[in-house]
Order: structure tokens, then sequence, then C-alpha cells
């Protein structure tokens, strides 16, 4: 497991600043300017398939020391397969689980059902760290090590099944009391406790050519689908917690449910197809996890959840050498998003903002007064998540509103 011989340092999110050379800032444009997915012709096969059998399938955690389930160069295409955790990991199995919402038996994954029947061996062995995701990994990408960065482009991601799960409940993401913003005399909502009253089943299919979950008889959502949690190995020894002080993790390996500097459990709606997502190197490989898969989400994902939805990412992966970063960002072609991340939302917000200024400095050649105006003048912040203890906001730099458009990187294809 992903024990230190070392003692472990301060919990810490390392947000002084944004290490990232001009070139990795300036890459190719993937979505349309009015936002819809526009990605590059995904290719009709790619070189690895990380499928989501036991043996590659971690519960709650990214274990530093995770036997590879793929080996890759940078460059190649990876497909990864990713099970939603909802009704994986209590007592119930998934088909009588699914079954209280009208999944028939044929409805639910062989895997998922495989992943159940191994939680008493997992238990035994220590291996429940603490997160509810189930996560598919990890990645190993030749050459990468710290100091480098990996280029992670989405190119599809496609529903493996035709349902998934929303959860809600009288005390539930921003309501529940231990939420930063609850004040003693906040009254929960009006929504009774049981299983089947507060979770949601929502089917997804296609309807006037489009995929949407289809929240009721009239009214259809689209889906935009993405990886809620998607991370490197983090740092040897350094945890990021539910709060600033908390101690190190029993099991030495960190839990999946905060984010920080590896990525993790972002929850961002925004890395979907046709983004490219950046992630600092912490460990040899870079070891990259994924899942908490999901359909559909609004910004800041208020109820605790999104539509869980269990998909298929297929992503190609490219190593920056010699390009450290401090906190995972992200491009479209019509913006770069720039997160910050921490425990108060204010900070968080501070944060992404001081990332922003660094950024066009870097970037554009703006001074600090300069960049710092501009952010004000035209860069947007969004909540991107508030409910897992960490909490992440983006700000969108429009890319249009720069005359000078330097050509690709090298690594853009």
């Amino acid at each position: 497991m992903n024990r230190s011989t070392s003692a472990p340092s301060r919990r810490t999110l390392l947000t002084a600043g944004l290490a990232v050379p001009v070139a990795a800032g300036l890459t190719g444009a993937v979505t349309s300017p009015a936002g819809a997915a526009t990605p590059r012709a995904v290719p009709g096969k790619w070189d690895h398939h990380l499928k989501s059998t036991p043996g590659n399938l971690h519960w709650g955690g990214f274990p530093i020391d995770a036997t590879p389930g793929v080996t890759m160069k940078s460059g190649e295409i990876v497909r990864v397969d990713a099970l939603s955790q909802q009704g994986l990991t209590g007592t119930m199995s998934p088909v009588d689980y699914m079954g209280q919402f009208g999944i028939k038996p044929h409805e639910v994954l062989a895997d998922a059902t495989a992943f159940w029947e191994s939680l008493p061996a997992r238990r035994a062995a220590n291996q429940n760290y603490g997160g509810g995701h189930v996560m598919t990994g990890p990645v190993y990408v030749k050459g990468a090590e710290p100091g480098d960065t990996l280029a992670i482009e989405y190119l599809a991601l496609d529903t493996r099944v035709d349902y998934g799960f929303n959860g809600t409940s009288p005390t539930s993401g921003v309501m529940a009391t231990t939420y930063p913003g609850w004040r003693a005399g906040d009254a929960p909502l009006d929504i009774p406790s049981d299983l089947l009253s507060r979770t949601h089943m929502y089917r997804s299919g296609i309807w006037h050519g489009k995929e949407v979950i289809h929240f009721s008889d009239s009214i259809k959502i689209p889906t935009r689908k993405f990886m809620g949690t998607i991370a490197v190995a983090p740092p040897t020894g350094e945890f990021v917690g539910a709060t600033i002080d908390a101690p190190p993790p029993a099991t030495g390996v960190q839990p999946s449910t905060e984010p920080g500097k590896y990525g993790g459990n972002m929850d961002n709606r925004d890395l979907t197809i046709g983004t490219t997502l950046y992630l600092p190197v912490w460990q040899p490989g870079g070891l990259l996890f994924m899942g908490d898969s999901h359909s559909v989400q609004g910004d800041g994902e208020v109820s605790q959840t999104a539509v869980e939805h269990s998909l298929s990412g297929t992503f190609r992966i490219t190593l920056l050498k010699n390009t450290p970063n401090d906190l995972p960002w992200a491009e479209t072609d019509t913006d770069w998003l720039i997160m910050g991340i921490d425990w108060d939302l204010n900070r968080a917000t501070k944060i992404a903002v001081q990332k922003t200024i660094d950024f066009l400095g870097r970037t554009q050649g703006m001074s600090v007064a300069e960049a710092f105006s501009f952010a004000s003048l035209a860069v947007n912040y969004h909540v991107s998540e508030v409910v897992d203890k960490t909490q992440v906001v983006t700000g969108y730099i429009p890319k249009s509103l720069f005359t000078h458009r330097p050509s690709r990187s090298p690594h853009s294809r």
C-alpha cells in the first residue's frame, strides 16, 4: 500500500502558483466556438483497453504502489472502462440493489457484480481507502517522472448502460450539517429519508437524435459525460483530508473524496469530450486513475452527486517532459480553464485568480496589474464543485480575446 517510510508532511495543496511553460499553455483547439463538443476524429481503434475487472479496480483511493493495469507510450490512445459506485459497495448485491429501482438482472454489468463479490477480500486486506469511488487503473506512461506533466485529451465518452442514479436527502450536499455553510437552526429539506425516496434512477436514451437523461415525460436533459474523478498518484507521504489539519489516513493511501494537486474528485463538468486536462506527475509513470463517471451534472454538484453512470472513455495521453505544475488545469478550443482548489471556497477563488494572473503573465506577457484587471473584466469564475471537502473554482479565460494566437504546441494533433 501507499505507505511512506518518512513522517507524513503537513497536508497541503501547494497552491503557491502555476509553474507551467508557455508552450504547454498554448495548445490547439478541440471544441467549437459555440462550446458544443466537436472533437477531432475519434480513432476507430485504440492502442490499449483497460477493462474494469477486479484486478484493475481500486476502492476509494489512489495507492501509489498499485500494479499498472496498462503500460503505454506517450501519444498512444487508451480506452478505459469505469463503473459507477452506485449500489456496488454495500451489503446488498448490485442485482438486488438495482432491482429495487426496476433494473432487470441482465441490465447489471457483470464487472459490477464481480467487484462487489471482491469486497470481503478487499476489507480483509485493508483495501478500503476511505472514499466511496470505484477507480479503474492505474495507467503507467513510460518515461513519466516527477516534474513532468500528462496531457490527457478526451476523445470519446460512452454510456455502458442506459441508467444512472442521483442522490438527494434532507441533509445531503450543501444542505449537510457538515457543509461549511451550515449554521445552527438551518432547516433540512422536506425530503423523505428512505432509500427509494431520496435516490433517483434516471434512464438515458436517444431523443430527437441526441442522447438525453429522461428526467420526466416533459423534461429531457442532454448528456454531458465526464469522469468525475481522474487523478495521478499523489506525492509520497502527502495527503489531503476533510480538513486542513486532519491526520494522515490509517491506510497510508490518499482517499478519493478530496481533490488536490493530483487532480482527483474535481467533478468539473467541462472535463469532457474536446477538452485536454493537464495533470502534474508525482510518481514514476504518473499512475493515472479514473472513475466516478457521470452522464450529466450542473456546476456545483449541489446535492452531492451527479447522474452517476457507468461509462467508457477514450483518451490520448501525451507526456510533457520537464513541465512542472502545482495544480491541474485544462483547455478547450474556446477557453483556458484555470483551477483553484482549497478547503475554503473563498480561498479556492483567490487561488484560481492568482493562477489566472500567473498564467496570463507567462503566456501573454501581461504585467500583474494588467492580468488582474483582465481577470476582473473578462474571466468567468465557475464553482465547479462544492461538496468534496476541498472545493474547486475554475476560471475560464476566453481565447477569442487574444488577437495573437500562437500555433499549437508540438504534442497537439
